[in-house]
């Protein structure tokens, strides 16, 4: 954030509409002329729960982020939340442990019934007392409590300072839901969701036999009080399982759009037929948070010896990984926070520089590593499949000093209790932050042992470094803690990042906005998204 949350809450509408295309309107003024016919959207990011207090993936919060309010919203590229369902919210007192929030009158769910402070606190105390396991309960730990004074005056008070509470509100775990509709410890069906948001859900389709949701129907929310401006009054979330089914679909017009679970050459290839005028779809780029790094076990014998880590990311040439295996859909990344948000550094260039075999080969002679190094590399999912981790093998096989085998474990389950168990030596694995503040690439992943389980700590960051970065509600004034963070990462290499998605949207000739939703933030807004022609 470059400025204090109160501050940019108490901008407004104004505020919204000066950093991004959302602009301000009724939905009945922002789709007149609209023919009313669906525009379908086609994703791999499955998702099985709905509810609020239990969803915590990508799929899910691609539809709970235009079904449901939260107190505050990320705009167009931007990393610094602005109001939603509140007027204004700022942090009270010396340090970032109070945090205030008035809401805008005449608020309402899709149901009719009114929104108050009162279904905020629900909401939060909801999440917190269900505390499912895969749901969003661990970025709202810092509330200590949450109380409402009267309809519209919602008080939050932090057990620890925590300034990342208002990028934390406005993701999904932040929803607002219906006290009057929601049960207070247990989630609700997906069909039954009532929010405040934009949309409304219409319909939740399932596969046969099955609970995870394969179509999803919304339309317009005719209670809808906030300001995006929609240009479509119905819209639809279709999953697949496979890439290559969900480009299918899109060929036969079966879906008008896709995010970007297009395999990358897949993408690439539509790219340059659009560039050639050899096919009715375009493709739209844009920044992603999304990033992919090589993790380290070091409570391992191999890979508990720092040199051999740091000879590792002394070998990687993430170039010739972006440009011959991701097709360039992917760009080099060098530190632990990506491109285009608040405190990305370059740490790992400064401190290795491009691939270098005689480098490698003497960090591992100064502290007597003998060679080859032999080291597993397990992986389970890539865009690329395969070919990413056969890259990385060549790579690190580089003047003979390290033997990489490498591994694939196709059970997601598996894979993540792998690593929990300290299982792998090393393993390839990807990231999608919640909020685009620098916090969440560091210390969800880096504080001891991490989101990762590599087992390694460093107390200047746990005990100093991130406490002191969570005072600071002006989230600028976080940087300097973060660069230092970044350069004990660079110094340890208990990961080494690899690089960071660019985002690749494709869709029909006729369909409109999606450049302006394809961004840093994670949020697809799907009130952008319109048709030209009449089609």
């Amino acid at each position: 954030m470059k400025t204090s949350a109160g501050r940019l809450a108490a901008l407004g509408c104004a505020g919204l509409v000066a950093a991004s295309v959302t602009g301000c309107g009724s939905v009945t003024d922002a789709v007149k002329g609209d023919g009313g016919k669906a525009i379908t959207m086609g994703t791999t990011a499955t998702t099985g729960v709905l509810d609020p207090a239990g969803a915590y993936d990508s799929g899910a919060w691609l539809v709970l982020r235009n079904t449901f309010q939260s107190l505050l919203t990320y705009p167009a590229a931007s990393s610094s939340p602005v109001p939603d369902a509140a007027q204004s919210c700022e942090f009270t007192g010396g340090e970032a442990t109070l945090y205030h929030c008035t809401l805008k009158s005449g608020l309402k769910f899709s149901n009719g019934h009114p929104l108050t402070a009162a279904d905020v606190v629900f909401s939060i105390e909801r999440t917190k007392k269900i505390k499912d396991d895969n749901g969003p309960v661990g970025l709202l730990d810092t509330i200590q409590s949450v109380e409402a004074k009267g309809d519209t005056e919602v008080v939050f008070h932090l057990a620890q300072p925590d300034a990342t509470l208002p990028a934390k509100l406005a993701t999904p775990a932040g929803a607002i839901v219906d006290r009057q509709v929601f049960p207070a410890d247990k989630l609700l069906g997906n069909d039954k969701l009532v929010g405040s948001g934009p949309y409304k859900i219409d319909t939740v389709e399932t596969a046969s036999g099955g609970k995870v949701p394969s179509k999803i129907a919304l339309s317009a929310n005719g209670d809808y009080t906030g300001d995006a401006k929609l240009r479509n009054k119905k819209f639809t979330v279709r999953y697949f399982d496979k890439a290559d089914a969900l480009k299918d679909a899109l060929d036969k017009g079966e879906v008008d759009l896709t995010d970007d679970s297009l395999e990358p050459n897949t993408a690439a290839q539509v790219r340059s037929d659009q560039q050639g005028g050899k096919t009715d779809l375009q493709v739209v780029e844009g920044d992603s948070n999304d990033t992919r790094s090589i993790v380290f076990n070091t409570k391992d014998a191999t890979t508990g010896n720092v040199a051999v880590r740091q000879a590792a990311a002394q070998l990687v040439d993430r170039k010739t990984l972006a440009r011959d295996v991701f097709a360039r859909t992917v760009q080099p990344v060098y530190s632990m926070v990506p491109a285009g948000v608040t405190g990305h550094t370059t740490s790992f260039f400064d401190k290795y520089g491009d691939q270098d075999v005689a480098k490698a080969k003497a960090i591992l002679a100064a502290a007597k590593v003998q060679t080859p190094v032999k080291l597993s590399l397990t992986w389970s999912r890539s865009r690329a499949e395969g070919a990413e981790s056969e890259m990385l093998k060549k790579q690190l096989e580089a003047g003979g000093l390290f033997q990489v085998t490498v591994q694939h474990e196709a059970d997601w389950e598996a894979f993540k209790k792998g690593w929990t168990e300290g299982k792998y030596q090393a393993y390839v694995v990807g990231w999608f932050a919640d909020y685009p503040d620098a916090d969440n690439y560091i210390a969800p992943l880096i504080v001891e042992g991490g989101a990762y389980h590599h087992g390694w700590d460093d107390q200047r960051i746990s005990q100093r470094l991130v406490p002191e970065a969570l005072k600071q509600a002006d989230r600028g004034a976080a940087t300097s803690s973060y660069n230092q963070i970044q350069a004990i990462v660079a110094e340890n290499v208990p990961l080494i990042p690899l690089f960071q998605n660019k985002a690749f949207y494709a869709a029909k000739s006729y369909i409109t906005g999606v450049e302006s939703t394809v961004d840093t933030t994670g949020v697809f807004r799907f009130w952008e998204i319109g048709r030209s022609g009449g089609k």
